[in-house]
């Protein structure tokens, strides 16, 4: 198991079998590469940070691959770099407000979706009716959810 001295051969065989559904499911469902699930896997399960050596031993990836990797965790909200106090090299943590992260990225980008569609919808107003109304439906769409968003965000802040 990531980050631990002596895990039991179950434990491993846990952590493996996280790691491999992390790889696949996230893959699928966010379009992201299996080694950015693998990586989330290990930081998810880890309890201490990791360097970029360790996550490179821990997930068989290079050191370029481990770097892009924790780029993508990073900016999904769920990941952090720094520098521990006297350390030579970063670490990477999965955050400890990591839901929050996330739920926080995925606001941002629906909220750039919705600056979008009102644009979309203020520029096109010499298009025909139908295009028109698809633009203001889009408008409504991003309105709706930017605001449910928000709300869920709000709502999942205090448990985190």
């Amino acid at each position: 198991m990531p980050g631990t001295r002596s895990p039991s051969r179950s434990a491993e065989s846990a952590a493996d079998a996280v790691a491999a559904d992390f790889a696949t499911v996230l893959g699928q469902t966010m379009g992201w590469p299996r080694m950015a699930g693998r990586t989330a896997a290990v930081l998810l399960l880890s309890p201490h940070p990791m360097t970029v050596r360790r996550l490179q031993d821990e997930t068989g990836a290079s050191a370029g691959s481990v770097s892009e990797m924790t780029r993508l965790l990073i900016t999904n909200g769920v990941v952090r770099r720094f520098k521990p106090p006297g350390a030579r090299h970063f670490v990477h943590e999965w955050r400890p407000d990591a839901w929050v992260g996330c739920l926080e990225h995925q606001l941002r980008q629906v909220e750039q979706l919705r600056d979008l569609a009102h644009r979309a919808e203020r520029e096109g107003t010499a298009l025909a009716d139908l295009q028109q109304a698809r633009l203001r439906e889009m408008s409504v769409y991003y309105d709706f959810m930017v605001a449910r968003l928000g709300a869920l965000l709000e709502e999942y802040r205090p448990h985190a």
